[in-house]
Formats: C-alpha cells, sequence, structure tokens
C-alpha cells in the first residue's frame, strides 16, 4: 500500500524548508519523498517548469506560490525568493520549494538552501530526475551508451546575465566530451554550434532537442549541428527544451519507446538514420 510506504520516511515539519526536484515532467517521476512533501506542505513555492499534473497532488488547502524565472519574461529576483522560503518557514508553515528537475543541478538550490542556512531555517534536500537524463530517456536517447561514449558533460546554455558563458572552455570540451547536454541553450543555440564546431565537432553531428520533456506536450526535433540555428527556427518550437549533441542522438531510431507506444516501428540498426524531422 502506498500508505506504508511513506511510514518510514520523515515528515515535513513546520518551521521547515524542503528544496524538492520534481523531476522533468511525468508526475510519475516524483519521489516518494517529493510526494510525502506534496501532501504534508501549508504552503508550495514552485518554478515553472513544474507540470500542474504534479501540482495537483498538493492538498486542496495548500497555498501555491509562483516563483517561475523564465529568460526574458518578468521574474521575481532570487534573492526574493530565497528570503521569501525564509518568511514563510519563521511563520511556522511546512514549506515545499518544489522546481523542475533536480534543484542542485541549474536549478539555483544551492543559492536557497544557503539562505536558508544563513537565517538558521532547518531544511532538507530531495533530489529529483534531472530533465538531462529523464527528458532525454523519455525521447529515446541514453546518455550514455558504451559503444559510444564514456563520459558526458552538462553545461548551461546562458549564465545569470543571459548569455553564453564566457567562463565555459569550449575547446576542451568539443575536444573532451563525446556527449554534450545542454540546459536552457535553445536561444543561443547558433553561438553554441558556432563555438563547438570552432573546437573541433563536426558540423554533420547529430543534434536533437526535446522540449516539455517528459509531458504529454513533449516534441523532439533531430538535426545536426550545423543545421540546428535554421532548423530550431523552421521547426517553430520553443522552450523549455534540453539539448544533446553525439551519436547516442542516432540511438532514438531504435529507443523511441514512447513512439512505438504510438505506433512507431523501431529500427533494429539506429545509424541508419534520415535527420530533419520534428516528431511528437
Amino acid at each position: 500500500m502506498i500508505e506504508n510506504a511513506f511510514s518510514h520516511l520523515p515528515a515535513l515539519e513546520p518551521g521547515s524548508v524542503w528544496l524538492v526536484g520534481a523531476g522533468p515532467g511525468d508526475p510519475g517521476l516524483l519521489t516518494l519523498l517529493a510526494a510525502k512533501a506534496m501532501a504534508e506542505a501549508d504552503v508550495i513555492v514552485h518554478d515553472a517548469l513544474v507540470d500542474e499534473e504534479c501540482l495537483k497532488l498538493a492538498r486542496d488547502d495548500t497555498v501555491l506560490e509562483y516563483a517561475g524565472k523564465r529568460g526574458g519574461k518578468p521574474s521575481a529576483k532570487q534573492r526574493d525568493i530565497s528570503l521569501r522560503l525564509v518568511e514563510l518557514a519563521r511563520s511556522g508553515k511546512r514549506v515545499l520549494r518544489l522546481k523542475g528537475g533536480d534543484p542542485f543541478v541549474f536549478g539555483r538550490g544551492g543559492e536557497e538552501a544557503l539562505t536558508l542556512v544563513e537565517h538558521n531555517i532547518p531544511f532538507r534536500i530531495v533530489p529529483g530526475i534531472t530533465a538531462g537524463i529523464g527528458g532525454l530517456a523519455y525521447a529515446g536517447i541514453p546518455v550514455t551508451h558504451r559503444d559510444i561514449n564514456h563520459a558526458v558533460t552538462f553545461l548551461t546554455g546562458h549564465d545569470s546575465s543571459g548569455i553564453v558563458p564566457d567562463a565555459i572552455n569550449w575547446e576542451a570540451i568539443g575536444r573532451g566530451s563525446p556527449v554534450i547536454v545542454i540546459y536552457m541553450a535553445m536561444k543561443h543555440i547558433a553561438q553554441i554550434s558556432t563555438n563547438l564546431i570552432a573546437a573541433g565537432r563536426k558540423a554533420s553531428e547529430p543534434v536533437a532537442f526535446v522540449c516539455n520533456a517528459a509531458t504529454s506536450g513533449q516534441q523532439v526535433l533531430e538535426t545536426t549541428l550545423g543545421e540546428a540555428p535554421a532548423a530550431i527556427i523552421a521547426s517553430g518550437l520553443e522552450p523549455p527544451a534540453i539539448v544533446v549533441v553525439g551519436e547516442v542522438v542516432r540511438l532514438r531510431a531504435s529507443l523511441d519507446w514512447l513512439g512505438a507506444l504510438a505506433g512507431r516501428r523501431l529500427e533494429p540498426d539506429p545509424f541508419r538514420r534520415t535527420e530533419g524531422k520534428v516528431t511528437a
């Protein structure tokens, strides 16, 4: 019984904050601790990337506070969000800070946790499935495959100023990482593609954009590094998206399990793939 699964888990206590990862979208990917927190929280402060289906698991009397940050759109300042968590906890609320993916993977969870420490607020970190792994899995793309890569690099497509980070060593990543997974990269894909090709990556290398990963609105664009900027414009797809660069993209022809459920015939040999299609 699901109640028994919760019985041994810690409780979300009044005056404390749990920083919880909601995963990439599908509420079925929530951990047991995350689901328990949803059931106990007095207030849920949630990001834009938390799927509405996940929020439906909250109690009817739970207060939902939106604290989403989306590129190019008005949003709360990070410091204000962090201090709001402190304010709610000090008022005796059981506070759930719910983030898409994992709170410690490009989720600013570390910044919020440091603020809680600064103000002596008890907290717990509950990891979630990050989109760079779970979102790609829902697209049928493994981040590692022993015949293709023994390393993978995760990076962000923009820094706190909203531009492609200068601190990234593109040459080292381009030459050293067979698979690159990029968060928040769609807006700057032209610059990122240029950087990687300049670092030695082939323009013909496979690239996939997974938009609205692990939700009912998931769409996937398969293209190449050289064609990616034009392909994403032509597709009309919009963020949020996770981007993966590398030969593992070709495996989608064989591992698109969601497509197979909808009738797609999977290919035994994924390396006979033609590129450039947008699929649901």
